[in-house]
């Protein structure tokens, strides 16, 4: 008698070999569409071709792409988006603090390229925030 009620308590689980083929199929298609994802990742990477060496010159104009994002000058197609003139002028003072603590390190070509690029980005940020 005590058998009897201990095979009650256990509980049976039955899978069938439909939902077995189901579920290997599901799985499948989500390793394919990984792989699908990986080379098409792959495929981008390889069609920007390599990327510049980091310099002092690649530094300055990311944040001054940055900057002209922030300030709706370079748009992502499809989007609108007011200015957001706070981060501009957080990437402004961050030229800015570039330009002051690299004072006496830079080639004159660096050092010239930075003034003029901070002069040109202020004129914008003051065009923009009129």
């Amino acid at each position: 008698m005590a058998e009897e009620e201990e095979k009650k308590d256990e509980k049976k689980i039955i899978i069938d070999e439909d939902w077995k083929q189901q579920a290997q199929k599901e799985k499948e298609i989500l390793a394919a569409q990984e792989q699908t994802e990986k080379e098409k990742a792959q495929k981008e990477k390889a069609a920007r071709g390599p990327l510049p060496p980091g310099n002092f010159a690649a530094l300055v104009s990311t944040l001054v792409t940055q900057t002209l994002f922030a300030l709706g000058m370079v748009k992502v197609e499809g989007q609108e988006k007011e200015p957001d003139l706070e981060m501009a002028k957080y990437n402004i003072d961050m030229l800015d603090t570039l330009e002051e603590k690299t004072k006496g390190n830079l080639t004159e070509e660096e050092q010239k390229v930075l003034e003029n690029t901070l002069n040109q980005i202020r004129m914008a940020y003051v065009k923009v925030a009129g």
